[in-house]
């Protein structure tokens, strides 16, 4: 197949969208058993299918970077920055207001609540994409790709390096003792901040955006690279071995920097990254090079306002756990008097959350149709 340097390939809307997908599914669990180990994130250090889920979101989201960049070429400077700002402003709002929603609700003792934004958590999903963009934004508007590669590697180990010497000695990768919790302590306070394990420390904490930030890179990197090759086996292949020179490095660094998608760790970085670009080298060769069709139109449907189907399935899952009952809630009444019913264990939870996934879905259908796409 010849290069086409101006082709947006349907694949990296298909990896977005088994992102947004996936990333539905495992926030979605039903009640009523213990989930599939794998539909849950590691206890503290090691890696699920869960943990693979966030990373491989930062990494569409570098994807995407290639085209902007396309566009910011033709721009000044000024609206450049203007557009970085906005975009990054405009998803941090949304996800801060996602921590604080539903702003009002019914308790179960049948009282109406409001959350105070006092307690409202600042950084969250939402929150760290918006700042991973924003530096990843402006290092690829002012560094060549070879510099690029440079920074990633560096940003891995001066975070590895600050982990170690301002962590509590002996404890630096602890949930208490960790450099990440202690930054966040000190900016933003105990009462903003997500609850581990009942300990006031924040998986999207600020200190472990840095490593994040090179999953964007990675992906950045990824897709500047096919849309260069085109898809020609050559390509497939190249991704193929840098996606395992990653993984290697990752389990390997393992050894002494273990996996650990909470503290967000250099190592976690190399493994997720290198599975990411096998997955996409892979995508890249049936859907691109041998024209498979199986599915991919139910994954461009979530990839095309992968945004808005997930800020979607936010609002649906807190309507999900509306109180139907005194201490029951809608999400657990379903799930242990239907799908556990249907498919007791963990296959009903499993079952839950596709179902609830579905619904996420036929609304991406729907506008799909109707040819709305909402990108900030």
């Amino acid at each position: 197949m010849a290069e086409n340097r101006t082709q947006r390939f349907v694949t990296l809307d298909v990896f977005r969208g088994i992102t947004v997908c996936l990333m539905i599914i495992v926030n979605t669990q039903g009640g009523g058993a213990t989930p599939f180990a794998q539909m849950m994130h590691a206890g503290w250090n090691g890696c699920t299918l869960t943990d693979l889920v966030f990373p491989s979101f930062l990494f569409a989201v570098g994807n995407a970077m290639v085209f902007a960049g396309r566009k910011f070429e033709t721009m000044p400077s000024k609206a450049v920055w203007h557009t970085i700002i906005k975009r990054t402003l405009l998803i941090f709002i949304i996800g801060y207001l996602l921590a604080w929603y539903p702003f009002i609700g019914w308790n179960g003792a049948g009282k109406i609540w409001c959350k105070p934004l006092a307690e409202t958590r600042i950084m969250a999903v939402l929150q760290r994409i918006a700042l991973c963009y924003f530096i990843a934004a402006v290092v690829v508007k002012y560094a060549s790709q070879r510099k690029v590669v440079v920074l990633s590697a560096a940003l891995l180990f001066l975070y590895w390096a600050l982990l170690f010497l301002f962590g509590d000695k002996g404890a630096q990768l602890t949930i208490e003792g960790n450099a990440v919790r202690k930054l966040d302590l000190l900016l933003i306070g105990e009462q903003h901040i997500y609850k581990e394990q009942g300990i006031a420390f924040d998986p999207e904490g600020l200190l472990s955006t840095i490593p994040a930030v090179v999953n964007v890179l990675t992906g950045y990197l990824t897709s500047a690279f096919i849309v260069r090759k085109g898809a020609t086996y050559e390509c497939i292949a190249k991704l193929l071995m840098a996606g395992l020179v990653l993984i290697f490095t990752g389990l390997c660094w393992n050894t002494v920097f273990p996996f650990n998608k909470k503290l967000w760790t250099s190592s976690y970085v190399c493994y997720t990254s290198g599975i990411d670009i096998i997955v996409m080298g892979l995508l890249f060769y049936l859907i691109e090079c041998k024209q498979w069709k199986a599915g991919v139109y139910f994954f461009t449907v979530f990839g095309k306002n992968p945004l808005f189907i997930y800020v979607l399935s936010n609002l649906l899952g807190a309507f999900f756990m509306l109180y139907v009952s005194k201490d029951v809630v809608l999400a657990d009444w379903l799930s242990e008097n239907i799908f556990q019913i249907i498919a007791p264990g963990p296959f009903g939870c499993l079952l839950f959350a596709v179902s609830f996934t579905f619904i996420c879905w036929l609304a991406g259908l729907w506008m799909d149709k109707k040819k709305i796409y909402i990108r900030l």
